[in-house]
């Protein structure tokens, strides 16, 4: 018992010191976007899936392109466009020249996917992607074909540009881990976007991980133990967010329509985990849960009108219940 225990401590600082180095190669092509290049990790850690929201021209390619290469994991990136069907996405059979029905795999077989604008395509392709996120394997004419592990969808969407887009469904959103929003860089790191982006040089990423540790890494995670009192705290949290309940917010009651499901909690218990260990400690506590709460909730909870008109925003709320 005890030398496993000395090696799953090992394993922790191994996960901490790669981590460190897999920073420092996403740095020299991301310039700045710490909290987003970190909550994109976390969640390839923590097997889940993340949307990414932020306005054109941030990088968000450059970004799942880096990290893929820094991971060694192959990578495809889908163009969501109103007329892309669901074969577009996972692959279909057709006939060879001896008239045999052969399946040809779609983007969808790659480790990381980048779903660009994932709302500019109808829900029906939308939902193409569903069983790959939940189950790891799509089905084709009553075939199951299994995807390569580790298995990451991050989706992207242009929150501006709303004319011919479609809302991702409640059941949908809540399949994605984190809800991360890209902003704009400062002045500074933009000087040195213009800088590093504009010349002749050229940046090679060093490959910091392979796929087999990533899968000890994600294995990892799932060991962490976490205090009875940091699952209270997350559930506590999450259960705040439900109006007209017993422990609802005074925001909550004003401001929301509904709120997140339990599946948040199970999200931010396993993401503080990721976060601890990340931040080289063996054990989360209830500022590893604090930390993860905005990605994890901003996407599970639904403002009324009320909150609508006076302009309250989904991280206010979130911030007040916090």
């Amino acid at each position: 018992m005890m030398e496993k225990v000395k090696n799953d401590v090992d394993m922790a600082d191994k996960f901490h010191a790669a981590y460190a180095n897999l920073t420092k190669e996403i740095s020299k092509v991301i310039i700045g976007q710490d909290e987003v290049v970190k909550s994109v990790l976390t969640s390839i850690f923590c097997q889940g899936h993340s949307l990414l929201v932020g306005v054109p021209g941030l990088a968000k390619t450059l970004l799942i392109k880096t990290i893929s290469e820094a991971l060694n994991l192959s990578f495809n990136r889908i163009q969501f466009t109103p007329d892309l069907m669901p074969s577009d996405i996972l692959g279909a059979e057709t006939l060879d020249s001896e008239r045999n029905f052969k399946f040809i795999k779609g983007p969808i077989f790659a480790n990381i996917i980048l779903a660009d604008e994932i709302n500019r395509t109808p829900p029906k392709t939308q939902a193409a992607l569903l069983e790959s996120m939940q189950e790891f394997s799509v089905t084709i004419a009553g075939e199951h074909h299994l995807l390569d592990r580790p298995f990451f969808v991050l989706a992207t969407q242009n929150p501006i540009e709303q004319e011919g887009t479609y809302p991702l469904p409640e059941a949908q959103l809540d399949r994605f881990m984190f809800n991360i929003v890209l902003d704009y860089p400062t002045f500074n790191q933009e000087i040195d976007i213009v800088k590093s982006t504009t010349g002749s040089n050229s940046v090679k990423i060093s490959k910091v991980m392979e796929k087999e540790e990533i899968l000890e890494f994600q294995s990892l995670v799932k060991k962490v133990p976490v205090a009875d009192n940091v699952i209270e705290y997350a559930v506590n949290l999450v259960q705040k967010t439900r109006p007209n309940t017993s422990l609802a917010a005074d925001v909550t009651n004003n401001y929301l329509e509904w709120g997140a499901g339990p599946r948040a909690s199970q999200y931010l218990i396993t993401a503080s985990k990721c976060n601890a260990l990340l931040n080289g400690k063996y054990s989360p506590d209830i500022e590893d849960v604090k930390f993860v709460a905005k990605p994890t909730l901003r996407h599970r909870i639904l403002r009324n009108f009320k909150a609508e008109a006076e302009e309250v925003t989904v991280d206010q709320i979130i911030n007040q219940i916090l």
